[in-house]
């Protein structure tokens, strides 16, 4: 029995669009599945051989945190407005391509990670980046990339560094950072490669650091950070580290696969092929 679980709310009406073609390619090929909206969730998994999520970043962090110790398969179906766990997973395939392909594949084992005392599998972004989640509820109705790369243009005017101090087994260090991110997977805001190199199944966390800039640098740097050319630029550290500690003098803002978190500092450790997908 395959388990559909749908946020109807995701993705202005794409995931509702997403689960209706999905139930007709099950119901088609006589597979057994139940659909399960919003906060009719189920307790457990127990009776499911595979759970099928229809929602954003933000729907399968919920999912994950929800199922913790979950071992049946999955499957994330792009019905959010950032998706940037989907496209890591799948790419750029149409419902159908995904369908036909999470009915054939084998599944795989990927990582995830956890912050304090929340799951992720995309990753984390302390500072600049919580500040542009805080600020996303304002134009959250644009969606996707579009919305986001508005706000974040807002705050390259605005925002101030934060000092933080950061320990890992490769750094050591308190410094102020314009972007503090610690990646599982490449992209975050639906179209932003802050982190181009990290693998889903490497056992790695991408620490990328962005030392302080000027307003106008922020400005030229943008779309080199948009398209994940940044690596190398002089300014900017990436590390692999499986731990790592971040501390801040006072409690700020971060983005957890898109979810609005709060606190002053931050425990992260990957978690090594936790969870198993159909991708």
């Amino acid at each position: 029995m395959i388990g559909v679980f749908v946020n109807t709310k995701s993705g202005k009406g794409e995931a509702v669009k997403i689960t209706a073609l999905i139930k007709d390619n099950l119901s088609f090929k006589n597979i057994p599945f139940t659909i399960y909206e919003d906060d009719n969730w189920p307790v457990h998994t127990q009776n499911l051989s595979e759970a099928w999520i229809v929602g954003g970043d933000g729907t399968l962090n919920y999912f994950i945190n929800k199922y913790r110790e979950i071992l049946i398969p999955l499957a994330i179906f792009k019905g959010g407005t950032g998706n940037d766990v989907a496209w890591k997973l799948y790419g750029n395939l149409t419902t159908q391509q995904q369908i036909a392909l999470v009915l054939s594949t084998n599944p795989k084992q990927i990582d995830a990670a956890m912050c304090n005392d929340k799951l992720f599998i995309n990753g984390v972004g302390i500072g600049f980046d919580g500040e542009v989640l805080k600020s996303m509820s304002a134009i959250r109705w644009l969606g996707g990339h579009i919305g986001y790369l508005l706000v974040v243009i807002k705050k390259i005017f605005s925002f101030k560094e934060f000092s933080f101090t950061i320990q890992s087994s490769q750094i050591n260090k308190t410094e102020k950072y314009l972007l503090v991110n610690i990646a599982n997977a490449s992209r975050t805001g639906g179209g932003f490669y802050i982190s181009p190199l990290a693998d889903v199944a490497d056992g790695k966390l991408n620490v990328v650091l962005c030392k302080p800039l000027s307003v106008l640098k922020r400005l030229k740097y943008l779309p080199v950070i948009e398209k994940g050319k940044h690596l190398s630029l002089p300014f900017v550290t990436h590390q692999l580290v499986e731990e790592i500690k971040i501390e801040m003098p006072t409690s700020v803002f971060a983005q957890l696969d898109g979810e609005l978190i709060e606190a002053k500092s931050f425990s992260i450790k990957i978690l090594k092929q936790k969870f198993s997908f159909k991708c």
